[in-house]
């Protein structure tokens, strides 16, 4: 999922190569803070919420999947852009710079969906704490995205530039996230997984 493009990954890809790389860090902050508020507001109510209405849970399934799929369809179409191609952005001061990550990714339904669709199918009741282990759950994707994209942050320029140089890659790299999505909007909504099960 980190490696899949969206908003978050254009935007830091996109402010390092126009400010730095430290203004990439402090924007990757405010992502940072948008994923605690997604993972706090979804870990406090989605077991209960799921429990009560079981078809809440199916239809955010389904409406994640159509939002992978249509990711998927922006990648692979033709005149589609790779995650790695970015925009000019005018220099902003560090407060600015941490509320358009906090806004970019609070604005970004692949997170939402994320959570909400995703890891409770990693959710074992027999387990423990449903709640809790989607806590946990949360906290090891958030520690894994804000890696890769400080990652991306460092290596901006050089990706870039690499794909600017080597149209043939971006296309290779935007048909291959392309597939991925699909491939995982397919089985997000074919799947039912003993944890939404346990659910019902």
């Amino acid at each position: 999922m980190v490696l899949t493009p969206g908003p978050n990954m254009i935007y830091l890809v996109s402010r390092s190569i126009a400010q730095g790389r430290r203004a990439g860090l402090i924007s990757l902050a405010g992502v940072f803070l948008g994923f605690l508020v997604y993972l706090l507001a979804v870990s406090a109510g989605i077991a209960t919420v799921f429990a009560l209405v079981p078809e809440i849970y199916l239809a955010i399934k389904l409406t994640g999947a159509g939002y992978l799929l249509w990711l998927a369809w922006k990648a692979v179409r033709p005149g589609g852009r790779s995650a790695a191609t970015t925009e000019e952005l005018t220099p902003d001061r560090p407060r600015k710079l941490f509320l358009m990550g906090f806004l970019t990714c609070l604005l970004n339904p692949k997170v939402a969906i994320l959570y909400i669709s995703l890891l409770p199918q990693f959710v074992d009741p027999e387990r423990g704490h449903v709640g809790l282990q989607g806590l946990i759950l949360g906290l090891v994707q958030i520690a894994v995205g804000v890696a890769g994209n400080a990652f991306f942050i460092v290596t901006a320029g050089s990706v870039a530039g690499f794909f600017a140089r080597h149209p043939l890659w971006q296309r290779l790299h935007r048909y291959v996230m392309g597939t991925a999505l699909a491939v995982f909007a397919v089985k997000i909504a074919t799947e039912r997984t003993g944890a939404a099960v346990a659910l019902r």
